[in-house]
């Protein structure tokens, strides 16, 4: 019996570089996906229930990610990167094993392919398994969040000119607005003077951000 992983599907959404793609699945709903299945695993028997449930996880690996070597602690973004604390306290993608577990809203499924909404994958990653989502089991209301709760509340004012709103098509601006007002930025980056940028579908969206306020400077299709 084999004890190595194999991709079953793989996804493609709008993110293609690491930068911009929410730190957390489901922060964005308005993101769309789509997971494709290796043609070994593409059997719609396979999928036969799947639509009874609104969600789905997602188990996967960071191909962009992976290293020899391991650290036992990180230092996460949203802390500034410069405090270090265990890495699996974390959701850090650099860990002994490149998996990551993303929960993901199944909007609906067309032959073998799944349609999915609040993905935060990069484009082409690696899917290894699907599992439904069970929320009288998979949701604990009262559960801690540690130090990822207070990071959270960070949100930005996003400015968008009418000149380069009318860029993005109108099916992807509430996503891009999100996507913004979580403020993609490392923490311990604040230059009012410093030009970002991310890609996301066939756009590259170019951005400053001064005290609590980012304004889009410009936007490439």
């Amino acid at each position: 019996m084999k004890n190595y992983l194999l991709p079953i599907a793989h996804i493609e959404s709008p993110f293609h570089e690491k930068f911009g793609i929410p730190r957390q699945s489901g922060l964005v709903p308005e993101i769309r996906a789509k997971i494709i299945f290796e043609p070994e695993y593409a059997v719609p028997e396979a999928l036969r229930g799947l639509e009874g449930y609104s969600h789905i996880w997602l188990i996967w690996g960071f191909h962009k990610a992976e290293r020899d070597t391991w650290s036992p602690t990180v230092r996460p973004p949203r802390l500034g990167g410069n405090k270090r604390v265990g890495v699996f306290a974390t959701r850090s993608p650099f860990r002994p094993n490149s998996i990551g577990l993303s929960v993901v809203r199944l909007e609906k499924t067309e032959g073998c392919t799944l349609y999915v909404k609040g993905a935060d994958l990069l484009d082409g990653t690696p899917i290894y398994d699907i599992k439904p989502y069970l929320p009288h089991i998979d949701s604990i209301p009262d559960a801690l969040s540690g130090f990822a709760g207070d990071a959270a509340l960070h949100r930005l004012e996003v400015v968008i000119p009418e000149d380069l709103l009318n860029i993005i098509p109108e099916n992807s601006r509430e996503a891009v607005k999100e996507i913004l007002a979580q403020d993609p930025r490392p923490a311990y980056q604040h230059d009012p003077q410093r030009e970002y940028g991310f890609s996301f579908d066939n756009m590259e969206i170019k951005f400053k951000v001064e005290e609590n306020i980012l304004t889009v400077t410009n936007i490439i299709a």
